[in-house]
Parts: C-alpha cells; structure tokens; sequence
C-alpha cells in the first residue's frame, strides 16, 4: 500500500518516556507500514534522553520516521512551558513550510493548542487526539489548586482551548466510551466532527501470554518463594493512584495469605510505599518494590498471580484508559480494580478478567479476598482472548488507520 501522506504528530511527552515507548511509537510503526510518512515532535526529558535516545532511534528509523526531539524544561514552574510552547510553534512551523503535512495528530492538549492554530493559518487538516479530559484531571489532582487565582486562569483558559479543539478538529479521539458520552453532552460538539473510541492498547507481541514457567522464571528472577501468593501493581504512584487503599487490602490478603507477598512495578519512590506501611501493619519483608524497563515490565508481571490497579473516581476520569489494564490482561493476568473509572468495569467485567470493587469498606475487602481463589483458577488464555479486540495493538493501528482514512478522504 503506498499512501504516501505526510503526518506531523506532535506530543508534549517525550518518545524515551515509558509512555512514548507503549502508546505512541507502536501506533506510529503499525501506520507506517500502511504509508503514512510521520514526522514526530517530541520533548524530552535529559535523563531519559540520554540513556533511550539511540533505541528511539533505531525504531523510527527502520519504520521511515523523522524524529525531531526537543528538550523539556522544567524550571521556572509555567514559564518553562511559555517557553516550550514557542519553540513547539516555531518548529512545528518551520517543518510545515519545509514539508507541507496533509493532517496534524495532536496528542493531548497542549498539542493541540499547536494544531489548531496550524489549521486556522494553513488549512491544514487537525485530528485532536485528546487522552482524557487534561485540564479537569489537573483541577481534580490538585496540581491546578483552584484557590489560586493564576492557576483558575490556567484551567479557565484551557476549557476555552478544549471547547475550540472539540468544536472546530476534523477528527476527535476519546480514550473511552463514558468519556465520548460526556463530550457529546457538551455544548461545543459538533456532531458533524467524527470520533472514535481507541484506548490504551497493548502490544500483545510484547505482553505475551503468561504460563506457570513464566511465573517460575519471573519469581526466581525477583528472589520470591516459587510457592506462596504473589500480589503485583504496576505502574506510577501519585496522585491518581489509591496507594492506602491497596495496602489495606493486601492487609486484609495477609490474613487469610500469610506468605503472601506485594511487588510492586514502579519507577516511584520507594520511600513513598515504605512510609505507609507501619499504618497497616505491614514490613519491608511483605513487599518487594523494583523498577523496570519496557522489556522487563512482563518478565516480572509474570511472576504474580493478580495484579491491583485503584485510581481515584473523579469526573476527570470518565476519560482515563489505564494503560497497565490492557498489558496486564493481554498476559492473561487477573486483575482487582475500582468502579467509576472509564470504561474499566465494563470491560473487566464483560472479559472475567477480574473483579470490580464497588467500595472500600470492610465488607468489600473480605469479599474481593475471598474472590482471589477463583481468580487464581481463571484460564490466562480465556483472559487474553476476551480482551483482544479491546486491547489489542493491531485494532488500534486498524481504528486510527480508519480515522486517518476518514480526515484525508
């Protein structure tokens, strides 16, 4: 097939992020393939720049892709980003003149600020790839703190951006199905602008099937008893993620589980589960924290038998689409989660992946400690099977293959 259309994807994440890794580069190789010519402006942290720039590298240039990095800057605190937002402009600018892009794919807002302003002076068409409700997760996590009056400014002028980016893109992408309900009750929508669902999705390559030699190999590798319940979370700790309410129920685990053992998958900070232990009556023996590259992340996955993801269900995160929810259930690994996120319960419930909790109360977590028996009988491949036209790397490439098909006609 040769396409032959020329993409700018702009994204204020940077390719050597864990996220650049998993939820752009994998799309952008899979679309290449059909004949879309990417350019990719990124930015990009020092650090990981340095020790992920040359594998970023070998990936885009064996898939035919311009990678053009920038670096992010961090201090001072919103000047930084005035000051990343120009040279963005004046890049993504400067390579539109050079090589005159047929569609702009902008990642999140900050994006898309970018590409709306490209189609207003250009024409050029803007796909607006919008991973969530942005500025309401930044209101709702706090980091936005309404009772300052620059930071109401800030989420003030961003909701204003939001209603232009829905109202005049050619194309819009939700992570979700609620979060595509909520946009379609805004005022700004225009039903005549197209949008797809396309969340998360896994690299089932990647995320192999797990087996009961996997879990061997992956708890020798971690130093865990071959024997015994092993618990594991995956991913970052912060704001979002329901740190307390995973101890407590991995408490109430250790009860009826007295081997049990909770490894967590985090590039966090260690002390920021060490400090709350002591409150659940739990030690650093009970638990084992380790960080991992994109290749290791399903080796030591593998090594538990039910993984635990609570978020905070918050409106923002009628938009969210865990990104370790599709990974884990692509290995065939049983998950417990919370209700009130995304599309999260529906889809753990309609794949019997794994268990809802509708609450935090006591009774909620003797029931879910009583459910992991059953969970620990659950065939992986029945898991993976259910979950694979959700989840699955090639339906996503299929469903922005579509879009794009859609916005260039």
């Amino acid at each position: 097939m040769n396409i032959n259309k020329k993409i700018l994807y702009i994204t204020y994440d940077g390719m050597t992020d864990p996220l650049g890794q998993s939820q752009v580069l994998p799309y952008l190789v899979g679309l290449s393939k059909e004949g879309y010519r990417f350019t990719i402006l990124s930015f990009e942290k020092k650090e990981r720049y340095e020790r992920f720039k040359d594998i970023i590298n070998r990936i885009t240039k064996a898939a035919g892709i311009t990678w053009v990095p920038l670096s992010f800057t961090t201090k001072p605190p919103l000047v930084s980003k005035y000051y990343d937002s120009v040279r963005m402009k004046r890049t993504a600018f400067r390579l539109h003149r050079q090589q005159r892009f047929d569609m702009i794919h902008c990642r999140s807002y900050i994006a898309a600020d970018l590409g709306l302003r490209l189609k207003r002076n250009t024409g050029v068409k803007f796909l607006f790839d919008m991973r969530g409700f942005w500025a309401d997760e930044k209101k709702d996590a706090g980091t936005w703190n309404q009772n300052s009056f620059l930071f109401r400014k800030v989420y003030q002028y961003y909701k204003q951006k939001e209603n232009e980016f829905i109202r005049e893109a050619d194309y819009i992408i939700s992570l979700t199905h609620a979060g595509k309900g909520e946009i379609m009750n805004w005022p700004s929508y225009n039903p005549a602008v197209p949008m797809s669902v396309i969340p998360c999705c896994a690299d089932m390559d990647h995320f192999t099937l797990t087996s009961v030699e996997d879990r061997k190999k992956g708890r020798i590798r971690l130093g865990l008893p071959e024997k015994g319940l092993v618990v594991s979370y995956l991913g970052s700790l912060g704001a979002w993620y329901m740190l307390d309410e995973m101890l407590e129920l991995f408490a109430v685990i250790k009860k009826k589980y007295t081997e049990a053992k909770f490894l967590f998958i985090t590039h966090s900070s260690p002390q920021l589960i060490l400090s709350r232990l002591p409150i659940f009556h739990l030690s650093s023996d009970d638990i084992l924290i380790k960080e991992a590259s994109r290749q290791e992340v399903p080796v030591f996955a593998k090594a538990s038998d039910v993984s635990i993801s609570f978020i905070k269900a918050m409106y923002s995160k009628l938009s969210s689409s865990p990104t370790k929810l599709g990974e884990l259930l692509a290995m065939g690994i049983p998950v417990i989660v919370n209700a009130g996120v995304g599309d999260v319960e529906a889809i753990v419930s309609d794949s019997g992946g794994g268990v809802v909790m509708y609450g935090f109360t006591a009774e909620h977590y003797r029931e879910t400690v009583d459910a992991i028996a059953g969970l620990m009988q659950k065939e992986p491949q029945s898991i993976r099977a259910n979950i694979t036209k959700v989840y699955s790397l090639e339906e996503g490439v299929k469903q922005y293959s579509d879009a794009y098909k859609v916005i260039l006609g």
